[in-house]
Order: C-alpha cells, then sequence, then structure tokens
C-alpha cells in the first residue's frame, strides 16, 4: 500500500477556497503586514536611550575587603549586600557570599559549581540545628549516613530509614503521589529523580523531618553518581556547619579563592572574570541593569566603563553568515531549476530564498546562545524578509497568512518589552523570537514547495514510529534531569504533542478506512499503542513535573477535540452530543467555582492553594501577584491603551508597573498587551486568532471532502490524514488561547500556558507552530493538485 502526505505537482490552476478570496485576502494580509512592520520600525526608532557597565573594576589592597550587591554590580536580582570579595596579605582573591541571602555560581574550564554546596564523601560530617550526620558511604548514585539515633540510605528517588522506604508525604499532591510509589517498586534508574530536603516536622517521602528547623534547610541531591549537599539560603536559614580538618563552618558563608575562575553569576547575572594583581576585572554579560544616563553613585574602589545600548550593533558573525547563507540559497535554487522546476525559475527562486531564510536564522539562534547577539535592528531585518517571503505567492495560503500576521505582533509586543525593560535580559525574549521566526517561516516556505518521491504507507509509519520513540525519550528525559522548565533550555513536551497529534491522525485515518487497510502488526501498534503510550507519559509529565494543571486541561481540549471530530466523521451522533454536553458542564463547574466560598475548597489537595488564589488574591498577596499585577495593569489599559490612543505614543518608551508581573513575556504578555494597546486592539487580535483558527478547520473540512471523492484508497488515506493533523494542530492552538486568556483575565485559576504567536519565542515555536504551518503550507498545495 503506497501513499504520500505531501502532494507533488505544479501549483497552478484556479484560485482555491483555501486562498479565502484570493486577492482580496492577499491584499488585506499586505496592508496588515504593513502596519505591524511600521510599528516595529517605529518602536525601533523611538527606543530610549540606555547605558549599562561594559566593566566593572574592584580594585583592593592587601587584607582589604569589600560587600558588593545589586547596585555595584548593576545585577537586578541581586541582594543589596550579595558578595563579600577580599584579597588576603599574599594577594589572593577570596569570594563569599555576604550573609547567606543568597548565593552565587562559579565557573572554571566549563564546569559549574554554586555556593553554599560541599560534595559528600565517606567520614565527612555536617550539622544541622542540634542534630549532627555522618556519612558512612557516598559514591556510585548512593549514599549512607547516620545520625545518633537512625541510618538513612538515599539513591536519588527513594529515602529508607533503617532500610525502610518512607511513606508519602500526607500533603503530596496527586502527581507526588504518584511518583513516590513509582519509585518505591522501580529500579533507581527508572525513577523519577527527588532531591532529599532535611528540616519540618515529618520524615516523609524524601524528607527528613526536624520540628526545630524550618522545612528545605538543607538538601541533598546528586550530581554525575557523586551526592553533594546544599546549604538554604534566605533570612530565616538555619547553619548548616560542615567539618574542614576538624574545624566547623557555615556551609553557606564558606569562602572560595577566585584562582582559575572563568565566569561569576550573581543573581541571574552572569560576569567574566578577570584577575590583574589588585584589580579585579568583571564583564557582566547577561541580565545587566540599563540607566538612563552614564552615571550612577560606586564606592571608591569600583569603578564602572560605560557603553550605550546599541540597536544598530552589527557583529562580525552576520555578515559572513548571511553570505553563506545566501551563496546556498543560491545553489539550491539553481539545483532546483535544473530538476524539479525546469520550467518554473519563480519557484526555484522561492525555494533558494526559503533555504537562506532558514540557515540565516539557525546561525542568528547559535550566536545568541553564545552570547553574540545582534543589535535590534539587524535582528528584525532577518524577520521582515521571512514575513514578506511568506506571503509573496499570487495565491496566500490562509493559514500561512494569518499566522505570518499573528508572529509579527507577537515580534511587536517582544520588541516592546525589550525596549521598555530596565536591564538586558528581556531584549533577548525579542531576538530569539525573531530568530526562531527566520528560521520557522523559511521552513514553512519550503515545505510549501516540496516536491519529492512519493513515501509509501509502510515507510510513514516507520517514520511516524521513529517520531514516537523520540517524542518518549526527550520526555524520559525531562523526568530524568529536567524539570517543568524543561531540559538542556529544551521543551519535550511541545515536540510531543506534536507527535501525538500525527499519530492520533493517522491512526483515525486508518480506522475510518479500516476496510481499505491491512491488518499487520505493526498496523495495530501505531493505532492503538503508540497514542495511548505518548498520551500517558504527557500526562504522567503534567503530573509529576510540573506544579500547575493547565497540561491536563490543554490535553483534554486536545482529546475532546479530536474525539468530536472523530464522531462526526464517524457520524456518531451520540458520542457528539455527549461531548457537547460536557463541554457546557465544564463552563457551568467554571461558573459554580467562581461562586464558591474559599472556605470550601480549602482542604483540597489537588492544587487547592491555586483555586484560593484565584477566588480570594487580595488575601494570597504573595502567591497571587500574577493576578494582582496583571489585573491592574488591564484595568490601567481600558479601551484604547494606557496612553490613550492604542499604545502608539507609547512605542519604545516605558511600561511602568507592567514589567513586574511575573512571567510577563511568556504566561502574561497578554496582560501587557491589554495594558499597552487596549481592549479595542484587543478585540482585532482576537479576531485573528479566530481567523487562524478557522483557516485550519476549512482547511481540514477540505481535506475530508477529498477523501469522500477520492478515487483509491491511497488518495483517501492522504487526505483523512490531512484533516485530522491539522484539527489536532488546532485544537493545541485553541487549547493554548483559551488557558492564556482565561488565566490573564482571571477566568481560570492562574496555570502557566503561553499565549501561541504571542509570548516568546522558543520551544513552542520551534516544535508545535511551526511544523504546524509548514504542514499547512504544505497541504495547501497539495489540495490544489488533488
Amino acid at each position: 500500500m503506497t501513499g504520500c502526505i505531501v502532494g507533488t505537482g505544479r501549483s497552478g490552476g484556479s484560485s482555491s477556497a483555501g486562498s479565502f478570496g484570493g486577492f482580496g485576502i492577499r491584499t488585506l494580509a499586505t496592508a496588515a503586514l504593513l502596519l505591524l512592520c511600521a510599528l516595529q520600525a517605529l518602536a525601533l526608532l523611538r527606543m530610549a536611550p540606555a547605558f549599562s557597565p561594559a566593566q566593572v573594576t574592584l580594585r583592593l589592597a592587601p587584607g582589604a575587603a569589600i560587600e558588593l550587591g545589586r547596585a555595584e554590580l548593576a545585577a537586578p536580582q541581586a541582594e543589596p549586600r550579595h558578595l563579600r570579595l577580599r584579597r588576603d596579605t599574599a594577594g589572593r582573591w577570596w569570594i563569599a557570599s555576604a550573609g547567606g541571602m543568597q548565593g552565587f555560581g562559579v565557573e572554571r574550564l566549563g564546569a559549574r559549581s554554586r555556593s553554599g554546596t560541599l560534595a559528600l564523601s565517606p567520614g565527612q560530617r555536617f550539622a544541622l540545628g542540634a542534630v549532627a550526620y555522618t556519612v558512612e558511604r557516598a559514591g556510585g548514585g548512593a549514599l549512607r549516613f547516620s545520625d545518633a539515633r537512625q541510618r538513612w540510605d538515599y539513591d536519588g528517588a527513594v529515602l529508607r530509614r533503617d532500610d525502610e522506604p518512607l511513606a508519602a508525604c500526607p500533603q503530596a499532591a496527586l502527581g507526588a503521589r504518584l511518583a513516590h510509589a513509582w519509585n518505591r517498586w522501580m529500579p533507581a534508574f527508572l525513577g523519577f529523580r527527588r532531591p532529599l530536603r532535611l528540616g519540618g516536622n515529618l520524615s516523609c517521602a524524601t524528607t527528613i523531618g526536624n520540628p526545630d528547623l524550618g522545612p528545605g534547610s538543607a538538601g541533598i541531591d546528586f550530581a554525575d553518581g557523586v551526592p553533594v549537599l546544599h546549604a538554604a539560603t534566605g533570612a530565616q536559614r538555619t547553619p548548616l556547619l560542615a567539618a574542614f580538618d576538624g574545624v566547623p563552618v557555615d556551609l553557606a558563608l564558606r569562602e572560595q579563592a577566585l584562582d582559575g575562575a572563568d565566569a561569576l553569576t550573581v543573581g541571574r547575572t552572569r560576569m567574566l572574570v578577570g584577575i590583574d594583581g589588585d584589580l579585579l576585572r568583571l564583564r557582566p554579560v547577561s541580565r545587566v541593569a540599563l540607566f538612563p544616563e552614564a552615571r550612577t553613585e560606586l564606592p571608591e574602589a569600583v569603578h564602572w566603563q560605560w557603553e550605550a545600548r546599541r540597536p544598530w550593533l552589527l557583529p562580525a558573525w552576520l555578515p559572513w553568515a548571511a553570505g553563506i547563507a545566501l551563496c546556498c540559497g543560491l545553489l539550491a535554487a539553481l539545483g532546483a531549476w535544473r530538476t524539479a522546476y525546469r520550467r518554473q525559475p519563480r519557484q526555484a527562486a522561492r525555494l533558494g530564498a526559503g533555504f537562506a531564510l532558514a540557515l540565516l536564522g539557525l546561525a542568528m539562534l547559535v550566536f545568541q546562545r553564545a552570547g553574540q547577539a545582534p543589535g535590534a535592528f539587524w535582528t528584525l531585518l532577518p524577520a521582515w524578509a521571512a514575513f514578506w517571503y511568506a506571503l509573496a505567492p499570487r495565491r496566500p495560503n490562509a493559514v500561512l497568512a494569518s499566522g505570518v500576521l499573528l508572529l509579527a505582533a507577537g515580534l511587536l509586543l517582544q520588541l516592546e518589552l525589550g525596549a521598555a525593560a530596565a536591564d538586558t535580559s528581556w531584549m533577548r525574549h525579542f531576538q530569539k523570537t525573531a530568530a526562531a521566526t527566520t528560521l520557522g517561516l523559511g521552513l514553512a516556505g519550503l515545505a510549501s514547495l516540496y516536491r519529492g518521491r512519493a513515501l509509501a504507507q509502510a515507510r510513514v509509519e516507520w517514520l511516524l514510529l521513529a517520531l514516537a520513540g523520540c517524542a518518549v525519550l526527550a520526555l524520559l528525559a525531562q523526568v530524568g534531569w529536567g524539570d517543568e522548565t524543561g531540559v538542556f533550555d529544551l521543551q519535550p513536551v511541545e515536540f510531543a504533542k506534536l507527535a501525538l497529534t500525527l499519530l492520533a491522525a493517522h491512526c483515525i485515518a486508518l480506522g475510518l478506512g479500516a476496510a481499505e487497510s491491512r491488518q499487520g502488526a505493526l498496523l495495530r501498534w501505531l493505532r492503538l499503542a503508540s497514542p495511548a503510550l505518548l498520551f500517558v507519559l504527557l500526562l504522567a509529565v503534567a503530573l509529576v513535573q510540573v506544579d500547575d494543571y493547565s497540561p491536563l486541561i490543554l490535553l483534554l481540549v486536545w482529546g475532546g477535540g479530536m474525539l468530536l471530530a472523530w464522531s462526526l466523521a464517524a457520524r456518531r451522533r451520540g458520542v457528539s452530543l455527549a461531548l457537547l454536553l460536557l463541554g457546557c458542564g465544564a463552563v457551568a463547574a467554571i461558573a459554580l467555582l467562581r461562586g464558591t466560598s474559599p472556605a470550601d475548597i480549602a482542604h483540597w489537595n489537588f492544587y487547592g492553594e491555586r483555586f484560593l488564589v484565584w477566588l480570594d488574591p487580595g488575601t494570597h498577596p504573595h502567591t497571587g501577584q500574577q493576578l494582582l499585577l496583571g489585573a491592574h495593569a488591564i484595568a490601567q489599559g481600558g479601551w484604547l491603551g494606557a496612553d490613550g490612543v492604542f499604545g502608539l505614543a507609547a512605542l519604545g518608551q516605558g511600561a511602568g508597573d507592567a514589567l513586574a508581573i511575573p512571567a510577563v513575556q511568556d504566561d502574561f504578555a497578554p496582560a501587557f498587551f491589554l495594558n499597552r494597546h487596549g481592549l479595542a486592539a484587543a478585540l482585532g487580535l482576537w479576531t485573528l486568532q479566530a481567523l487562524f483558527l478557522c483557516a485550519l478547520l476549512h482547511m481540514a473540512l477540505r481535506a475530508w471532502r477529498a477523501a469522500g471523492t477520492a478515487r483509491d484508497f491511497r488518495h483517501a488515506w492522504r487526505a483523512r490524514l490531512r484533516c485530522f493533523v491539522l484539527i489536532g494542530g488546532a485544537a493545541f492552538v485553541a487549547g493554548h488561547f483559551l488557558l492564556s486568556w482565561g488565566t490573564n483575565l482571571a477566568f481560570f485559576p492562574i496555570m502557566g500556558q503561553p499565549m501561541s504567536f504571542l509570548s516568546a519565542g522558543g520551544s513552542h515555536l520551534l516544535f508545535f507552530i511551526f511544523p504546524l504551518l509548514a504542514f499547512g503550507a504544505a497541504d495547501a498545495q497539495s489540495l490544489e493538485e488533488s
């Protein structure tokens, strides 16, 4: 049985329904993109001058010491008194935490270490409060230590007291209980990693209780199989005493020499280190405070070398990268013209341009990761080229056109955040989004022009199986080595959502044409086991790794959307009606919860605190600050924006209190949009988001109709596959829109999901949105040729 996912052939023919009106839609999209690009250019031109220290120089005489903090180091998230630097009588430089409020990181030859940590070895002694511990065995992924009464064994997943594993903590959430049960019965290398904590009233799970200490007064985890002891920081910390040469030392305040140090991390500011006799030179390279003037008050021993913010900075690598990308694009265009597009030079040139844009976007991501990002203008220029490249065809793809406009709106928002912020880190969100946009739209354009060999269905099944395997491995890597923010700065969940959508679409497409398909073992695997395994793994990661239930809601929205589409396609009216009733019931349940008294849900174990904050944020000012600050920012914006002219007067200027909203560049980007541009502009954004979803569903409907008129089973399977991939992608995007707007407008409890296209670019864009756009672009070409 053979078939292919992507259609081949010429792009000729009459204007299709997928273009939503052909010339008219292209004209509207062009006008809207011109407006958005003009606003981006205006924000760039109106960017206020800002200055930051290019180098912090410290001069100390032998025997002298000084304390430095946020103001002296230009580190926005450092403490006012963060570091204590000292030179001994021999002239060596020493560093320690000042008061133990916060630690710091040190890099030496690529190896990173944190202050307040100690690699444990047999015979090591440490004391916390009135309890003293002695290490009996350490290494090889196992630790054994004892106090005066009992012996403890810890392997990174399970804690045992006198050889008996501890029970789960009574107030633990459902995910923590599931992880604890798994760890008790599985080998350590398959277990969920759980750090050991010391302090609190109860010994349970991986916590050793001590009623005289607060929870988390110290911790132990493993690094390369070696147990590492961590001292707690903060004002309420309890000194953790460790013996060095028989002398007890407070681990959080322990000094270490700066000899051989390459870089320091203070708060979230990274500084390169250079020592020249009595001079210590620190060069801040990330998250550096910005000042409106090149002037500030500093101690006599501290000197700053100022530099201005440079939006027009052109790094030396960018012309070379652009030249190489252009040459590769020309070669690709020439090769395409001599083979697949012999009589279509315009299409060959378009293929070469997409290839060049994709290479340039990839280079920008790599060099930005290395700390060599170009200025804002040179970051924006390739993104503009990618926008217009995506809209270049005479018959625009409705999915790609609406997606481009949403990307341009998101890029404008990230540029505004970067221009308004008081430190350099915010501009990096804009730079990453622009680079990802250049890469993604280049690849999406290539997909719309793809001409290749038709893939046999069996080969497609093996490719989908390989995709599922990669997604499973990535999720397991996040569970083993990552946290809720991902692993290795990536979010495997986004790639798993793509794999789940493709697998589920394939299985539904085969199931609806069961009479046409074979009945092999591989097919049964793909139909049942692959999507089910991925779905269960995603649920497990959501419950165990993530501290909110938004992934569960997102998966339920996707599952409900796919099930509704299948029931309509299979004419199961009872299932469709039941799903619609369940949706209405969910809306009613949210309305009922909104009117519930906080006292009625105070005893909930399943994320009860989030519901309490949602219902009564005033009594939870710390945990509810996102909701409170977001509501205040939205109220400030009103209908016309905080400046009264839809944000036009504020382009490139400061943003006031809106920047104080936690995760405003991600989960609460809509709150900033409402504050800056107002509710009237948000109505336009909602309309554009609805058009994007409608374009996906319209294309899916066309694919379903094509399946009904297909001449053989291969074309029918291919069309059904396209239909359900587009529906699954639309369901996930709709879930992101729903959760993000609901969270920002306080319809739902606080849940951490970025808004597709609007939030800072990253794994969600690269691993889900751009593949969906590429599939939509290729699908439109395929439908026109069917």
